[in-house]
């Protein structure tokens, strides 16, 4: 374990199953203010194990997160009711609506300076007022990112963030997640498909493969020594 276990109390465990859409069984502990970034082949189950995470699709297992059961026997916190911040590859902005509504319409009450925060802290400054389609992709993730935000979420969950823009943007929203991270006090979940991305952020990398935690640990540490050669092929090591 990389953090320490009193550090842990206050981020996320999880031990979960899934058997729909795929068979996944994983255990998984992020500290707060840790990015941990889950690599694996399409259709491993890392969307499914986020969508699971976040209480949109049924899952057996526990969650806790800041000392709070989200699941368990006895106790199913619904997705309404879970505190989390969930980043989408689509974006899913509201197009009829402003940068500036889009993230009223997410936050639990209607606070014009919070939200101008927010938009300022992901430098979209003097944009508030324009709707989704006279932003450009980078933009539009930005609001996206500031959305998620604004629930005051205490897990943050990032689904290929950067998979929709090209390398230039990629690497200025990398830029802001990393200056945003040192401000965030929450656990942090970043699902990439490309390494060099998960390299930059990432303070640790689980590797999914087979529906099971093939290799977990620091990134560079991961990158460097992959434990077989299915975890290289993920991980871009020949």
């Amino acid at each position: 374990m990389s953090v320490p276990d009193d550090r842990l109390q206050e981020g996320l465990r999880a031990r979960l199953t899934l058997r729909h859409p795929m068979a996944l069984d994983v255990a998984l502990e992020v500290a707060p203010g840790e990015i941990l970034a889950l690599v694996g082949r399409s259709g491993a189950g890392k969307s499914s194990l986020l969508k699971a995470l976040a209480g949109l699709i049924p899952a057996e297992g526990e969650i806790r997160v800041g000392g709070e059961q989200w699941l368990g026997e006895g106790n199913t916190r619904p997705a309404h009711r879970r505190r989390v911040g969930f980043l989408f590859q689509s974006y899913a902005l509201f197009p009829h609506r402003t940068a500036l509504g889009n993230l009223q319409m997410a936050m639990p009450a209607a606070d014009m300076a919070r939200a101008r925060e927010l938009l300022a802290a992901v430098h979209l400054e003097g944009l508030e007022d324009r709707r989704p389609h006279q932003l450009s992709g980078g933009q539009q993730q930005r609001v996206a990112l500031a959305r998620a935000l604004g629930r005051e979420p205490r897990l943050l969950l990032l689904d290929e963030p950067f998979s929709a823009v090209d390398r230039p943007t990629r690497r200025a929203l990398a830029a802001t997640i990393a200056e945003l991270r040192t401000r965030l006090a929450m656990p942090v979940i970043l699902v990439s498909h490309d390494i060099e991305d998960v390299a930059a952020l990432a303070d640790r990398i689980a590797v999914l493969d087979g529906g099971r935690i093939a290799q977990e640990g620091p990134s560079a540490e991961v990158i460097a020594r992959p434990a077989s050669q299915a975890v290289a092929e993920l991980v871009g090591r020949t």
